[in-house]
């Protein structure tokens, strides 16, 4: 994000992640910290706190756990909570700093993993506070261990009025993903949607649910509908649920379109076990040229926080 000038006319102070002592501008340097390690390994980094403005600053120091906002982005633990993930596996050389103008300061600091540290990614963040404004820098780490990427969607539900679709992504393993969703829905008389996967604009965390709403503008006035909503992520990560609805113009019923909606749910009827029936043809019809063989079995299937070291928590 842009920095902001302060009374001084000058750009405000920044925090990054240590590069080279200091001698390295922060747009070469590194946007976030990366860790690995295992369960009881004591990790080293160093901090670098910027004063441009002629203004000597004491910031402050703390460590903060990763969250999810509603909407899905990346947030922190407020500072009134008390870490018991990342946030709390931190310790600095110096938890306050005072920076002389126009100079850096570098703070070293630790990061232990406990034990008892589950295996997979435990992302927190490093958060500055100081003159009326608070910044932080992402802390990603991943302990040592075997990972699992799973995604389930849950509780979809068609929503006739808005013309929207609401659903909940949960994220079943301990790496962080970055879900791709695609949209598909059948009417009586065919299909009237299907949207390809696109990535959403979610990074969720491990163990976390966010809820979403997939917009539907140009849904039916008057049908019987079957969605389905597929998710994927990297690492194999799969989920799909399904939901039923009727669109239903109220106004029309009133004035004598029940008819109509009976025979559009008759029709819909008719078409279901047709196709139902079709589907058992096939598949009790031997292949040409066959015999009996083997049968093959398928599974089935908060304050946000900026990327960037230098971004306002809000």
């Amino acid at each position: 994000m842009p920095a902001h000038a302060d009374g001084g006319g000058s750009a405000e102070w920044s925090v990054t992640p240590s590069a080279g002592g200091g001698t390295r501008p922060a747009k070469d340097g590194r946007p976030s910290f990366y860790a690995e390690g295992t369960p009881g390994a004591v990790l080293q980094d160093t901090l670098s706190v910027t004063n441009p403005g002629p203004k000597p600053r004491t910031i402050s120091l703390r460590g903060a756990d990763a969250a999810n906002t509603g909407s899905g982005a990346f947030s922190v633990t407020p500072a009134k909570g008390r870490p018991k993930d990342t946030g709390a596996w931190l310790t600095f050389a110096r938890r306050q700093v005072k920076v002389e103008p126009r100079t850096r300061a570098e703070v070293p600091f630790t990061l232990t993993v406990p034990t008892g540290a589950l295996p997979g990614d435990h992302p927190g963040a490093i958060v500055a506070s100081g003159g009326g404004r608070t910044v932080g820098v992402r802390v990603d780490l991943r302990v040592g261990g075997p990972s699992l990427s799973a995604l389930t969607v849950e509780r979809v539900e068609v929503d006739t009025d808005a013309g929207s679709i609401s659903y909940d992504l949960v994220n079943r393993g301990n790496t962080v993903l970055t879900p791709k969703l695609a949209v598909h829905a059948d009417g009586v008389f065919g299909t009237l949607l299907d949207r390809p996967a696109r990535t959403l604009p979610v990074e969720l965390l491990p163990g976390r649910r966010v809820s979403l709403t997939e917009p539907w503008p140009d849904a039916p006035a008057l049908d019987a509908v079957d969605v389905e909503l597929t998710a994927t992520a990297s690492g194999g990560a799969r989920g799909t649920a399904t939901a039923s609805a009727r669109f239903v113009p109220w106004g029309a019923v009133a004035g004598g379109g029940a008819l109509l909606l009976a025979a559009a749910g008759g029709a819909l009827h008719l078409v279901r076990r047709r196709r139902r029936r079709t589907a058992e043809g096939r598949e009790q019809e031997p292949s040409p040229g066959t015999g009996p063989g083997p049968v093959s079995e398928q599974k089935c299937g908060a304050t946000e926080l900026a990327p960037a070291g230098t971004g306002d928590e809000r």
